[in-house]
């Protein structure tokens, strides 16, 4: 298993600051001016989509009264990938911080379907 990614000095210096500059490709599945979602490069399901934030936010416990639309934003495009990936069931995760396996620190959300999945997840 790889060690996580180092928090960044800022979320520009991650891959997913990367991939959002255009330096690393990505298998893209929705793009609006708030966010970007791409196929996970090692999937934990038949389905696992990630769906990032243009606006750097480094964890979830980092993110402020200010960013509730955005926030809400990031879900709803987590459903409608979901229904354009055929999924009728699926799971959203947002891990937030080493501990809870955030292994690349620019906020993210999981959207992971295809197969059963169990609880608890951990």
């Amino acid at each position: 298993m790889a060690l996580p990614e180092q928090p960044a000095a800022s979320t520009a210096d991650t891959i997913f600051g990367r991939i959002l500059r255009g330096e690393i490709p990505c298998d893209q599945v929705y793009a609006d001016e708030h966010c970007l979602a791409f196929r996970d490069v090692a999937p934990q399901a038949p389905v696992h989509v990630l769906v990032i934030p243009r606006e750097p936010i480094v964890r979830l416990d980092e993110a402020g009264p200010e960013h509730a639309p955005l926030l809400g934003h990031l879900l709803l495009v987590a459903a409608r990938v979901a229904r354009q990936e055929g999924l009728t069931g699926f799971r959203t995760v947002i891990n937030s911080g080493a501990e809870a396996g955030q292994s690349v620190f620019h906020l993210h959300v999981h959207v992971i379907g295809g197969r059963p999945l169990a609880w608890p997840p951990g």
